[in-house]
């Protein structure tokens, strides 16, 4: 008898929509979690309790997600870091734990609690390590000098992510009030994945509706409101080195920072305190109560806040204060054909062509803007604020080589009115429409068959509208929106 080879990733594939189609067993700590149908690429939960409960419904509701995401992250750390897995998850718990209040410890049990309900073999090192996914790098870094290993430089040792974003307030917007918005660049083989919207109610401090990545107990790309009227984002400090092995995880103090903030003050002063340097970022504020933005630019040695009631502030990976450029990183911010100085361009030029004008829809088209202020050519690459790394020959410096399947993976936008009411519009996918297709990159770069086993088709999604929703509310709640996508 013939036998029958079914591919592993299509077991992967059918055991992930199981576990995610599965319907949640009697377990009281399910009582007040839910998860909506997929709409346009995302996938909407409801967290909400204890942070025990918020974890582990997080777990059972996201298994098959977090099981997935797990092995793409381990498969880029590994990759990159020169790395086993051991060594991280050593790191998770010699080096950070300590350092992590009980809150968040509760909550990563549950998650871990919650997967391995659902038959997912990961532990609560395994999650403390996926959680600091976006550190390891600043962290390799660092532990690579002190212990004085050469030629294990990861490929993202400077910079993991790199993003676009924009905040504007006062003469700068169509109603005066504040606008906010973030593309999240990273490698296509995790960045497809980043289409998880967690609305979350905490036992304690303020509710919060962020996207995120499977797994994680923080957006990690980091756009999110909350019910205080505070919107968040970032956007990496490019080349920048700098590690604190006594300080906070950069993931407690971003969670912690979109729980609990109230103010711009108390934002950068929950990102402040007990800085490790890690995943070191610009971060873009705004507050719906005062009509303020602010810029809290978060060196290790450095740190600056900046705010304004009629103004912007941008970022593109470009670090701003010059001392910090200086100290804490090898960035040449006069080069014009660096990613991050090309981006910084023509955020500037787009803020002052459309100064009155920005709303919801400008900003979803400036998310999809493929010009080139270096090239003067409309055309999508690593210096266009939607990137396309993928189709540029330069690659993006030591972040990511020629040609590599990385770039602009999601997008978000809210003004005033929508984080008043606990809501941002979203795009999963490149904001401009195109498609990414895997074989036809693999096929043509084989240098990148090391991802093979999990690199996917990016679609362009239609742009959606999410808010925070009651137990019980049908889907529709949550619909498309217009945009320049698709």
């Amino acid at each position: 008898m013939r036998r029958l080879l079914v591919p592993a990733c299509l077991v992967a594939a059918a055991f992930m929509m199981w576990l995610s189609a599965h319907e949640p067993f009697a377990d009281p700590r399910l009582a007040k979690g839910f998860r909506q149908p997929q709409q346009n690429g995302w996938t909407y939960v409801h967290l909400e309790g204890t942070p025990g409960e918020i974890g582990y419904q997080h777990g059972v509701m996201l298994a098959g997600e977090i099981k997935d995401g797990f092995e793409v992250q381990k498969l880029e750390l590994m990759h990159d870091g020169k790395k086993d897995w051991n060594f991280y998850r050593n790191a998770a718990k010699t080096v950070l734990w300590p350092h992590i209040e009980e809150q968040y410890r509760a909550e990563m049990q549950g998650i871990s609690d919650g997967v391995t309900a659902r038959g997912v073999k990961l532990d609560l090192w395994d999650i403390v390590a996926l959680n600091a996914a976006e550190e390891w790098s600043y962290y390799v870094k660092w532990y690579d000098a002190k212990h004085g290993i050469k030629g294990a430089k990861p490929a993202s040792a400077a910079a993991p992510d790199h993003c676009s974003a924009f905040v504007a307030t006062g003469s700068y917007t169509k109603d005066g009030k504040p606008v906010i918005a973030h593309n999240n660049w990273t490698g296509y083989l995790d960045g497809e994945r980043w289409t998880i919207i967690f609305d979350v109610v905490p036992q304690n401090g303020h509710r919060f509706l962020m996207d995120g990545y499977p797994g994680l107990i923080h957006s990690a790309d980091d756009f999110g409101v909350n019910d205080a009227g505070i919107a968040i984002t970032e956007t990496t400090i490019s080349d920048f080195s700098g590690w604190d092995s006594n300080g906070v995880p950069e993931f407690v103090r971003a969670r912690r920072a979109m729980q609990y903030a109230t103010s711009i003050d108390e934002f950068a002063a929950t990102m402040k305190d007990g800085n490790n340097g890690g995943y070191a970022n610009d971060w873009l504020i705004a507050d719906v109560k005062s009509g303020e933005v602010a810029h809290l630019e978060l060196g290790l040695k450095n740190v600056t806040l900046e705010r304004s009631k009629d103004g912007y502030f941008v970022g593109a990976n470009f670090p701003k204060n010059p001392k910090l450029t200086a100290e804490e990183t090898t960035y040449n911010p006069k080069d014009p054909s660096v990613s991050g100085n090309a981006r910084h361009t023509r955020w500037d030029e787009l803020m002052e062509e459309y100064k009155g004008k920005i709303d919801t829809g400008a900003a979803q088209k400036f998310l999809a803007d493929h010009y080139d202020t270096f090239a003067k050519t409309t055309q999508p690459s690593e210096r266009t604020l939607d990137g396309e790394i993928d189709k540029s020959p330069r690659g993006d410096g030591d972040w990511q080589p020629p040609f590599a399947p990385a770039g602009a993976v999601q997008n978000k936008v809210a003004d005033a009115a929508m984080i008043q009411s606990l809501s941002f519009t979203a795009h999963a996918g490149h904001a401009s429409g195109d498609d990414f297709h895997a074989a036809e990159l693999l096929k043509a770069h084989p240098e990148f068959s090391w991802q093979k086993p999990y690199l996917h088709d990016m679609k362009a999604q239609p742009w959606t509208t999410f808010t925070a929703m009651k137990p019980g509310v049908k889907p529709a709640a949550n619909q498309p929106t217009s945009g320049p996508g698709k």
